[in-house]
């Protein structure tokens, strides 16, 4: 199993290089951009692509367009949709090089964040197009070998779909922007999940769903695949926010959501614990996002929180909510009913890498 992972995290990271080259030819640009009034100069050649590329080579997990993959592969498709992969992982690095402009991020991925070094205005470029370019992916893909005729109501499908879930994923990070800049805010758990299933959990819910859609799957399947990878990518938040108070994320500082004011599900519970608490982070919030990552603020706040109990009870919510996804992956997907020896491989993967979410 852990070979074929592998071997389609390969051909993923193909379809991205294939998608951003360094030095985007006459070709690429006409794709991409139809009848330009010039050829593109070669600072633009070289400059376009640059703060994407800078961050896709700092690696990522890729986990997003390999369940685009074997959802696909799950319901039939035997190419899997691989040339449609890079559509929700390259999203997902737009929205990564925004979010860290609008958090005042120092660092993604151990390097510092794409706006310090490729300049905010070529970042805000950058992470725009990233929500754009890969649209043309759809327009490229053929229909499933086994339904030609879908082939127009597939890609309006597959475009509405995208678009759906973008309009939802700036939602959610509208509710996020909202809490931490005010350090009195303190949101109801079931706000904290509904944003996490807006921001985070959309682009799981795409990649099932758009792989899905490609293969030709009814749609009441399709979605409920899509729901049950957004309660995997809302798990998937919840864990990283628990790791961040607790090591800190790879590529990042520990105790920087502290610094952003990130009202996180540790620190909703925790106040739900202790009904004092609440105002006590406020200040040291402030205190942590003026004072920087090295302020005494953030390890007094993860003390506080962690005192509570607050870091366990998250992470025990987030597995059992993998577990719940788990099993209806299982269930929408069971091998012994699947199209054919392909799907079955791919589906039994699909299921086995709800629980890889755990890892982060």
């Amino acid at each position: 199993m852990r070979s074929e992972y592998t071997r389609l995290l390969a051909a993923i990271e193909g379809e991205l290089s294939a998608l951003l080259p360094e030095r985007p030819s006459d070709e690429w640009f006409a794709r991409f951009f139809g009848e330009l009034p010039a050829p593109p100069r070669e600072e633009l050649r070289r400059a376009l692509n640059a703060p994407a590329l800078d961050l896709l080579r700092r690696g990522g997990k890729r986990w997003r367009p390999l369940v685009l993959v074997l959802a696909a592969r799950s319901f039939g498709r035997e190419d899997g949709a691989l040339s449609l992969a890079p559509l929700v992982e390259i999203a997902h690095n737009g929205t990564l090089i925004v979010d860290d402009i609008e958090d005042s991020s120092d660092t993604r991925r151990g390097a510092p964040a794409i706006h310090l070094v490729h300049g905010v205005d070529a970042a805000i470029n950058a992470g725009n197009l990233l929500y754009f370019l890969p649209l043309a992916l759809i327009d490229g893909l053929s229909p499933p070998a086994a339904k030609p005729a879908t082939d127009r109501a597939m890609r309006l499908e597959l475009h509405a779909r995208y678009a759906l879930h973008m309009r939802r994923l700036h939602l959610g990070q509208a509710m996020d922007i909202a809490w931490h800049r005010d350090h009195a805010a303190l949101p109801a758990r079931g706000d904290y999940l509904a944003m996490c299933a807006l921001k985070t959990g959309v682009l799981a819910r795409a990649a099932a769903e758009l792989g899905a859609i490609a293969a030709g799957a009814p749609g009441p399947e399709a979605e409920r695949l899509g729901a049950a990878f957004e309660a995997a990518g809302v798990a998937f938040q919840i864990l990283d926010d628990v790791r961040n108070l607790r090591s800190g994320n790879p590529g990042k500082k520990r105790g920087d959501d502290i610094v952003e004011g990130k009202k996180s599900l540790p620190v909703i519970l925790a106040c739900g614990r202790e009904g004092s608490l609440a105002p006590r982070l406020g200040r040291l919030f402030e205190a942590a996002r003026t004072g920087g990552a090295e302020s005494p603020a953030v390890e007094e706040a993860i003390g506080l929180i962690a005192a509570t109990g607050a870091l366990e009870e998250a992470e025990a919510e987030a597995r059992g909510l993998l577990g719940r996804a788990e099993a209806e992956v299982a269930g929408l997907c069971p091998a012994d009913r699947a199209p054919g020896p392909d799907a079955a491989e791919a589906r039994a993967l699909l299921a086995l890498l709800v629980p890889e979410l755990a890892g982060g």
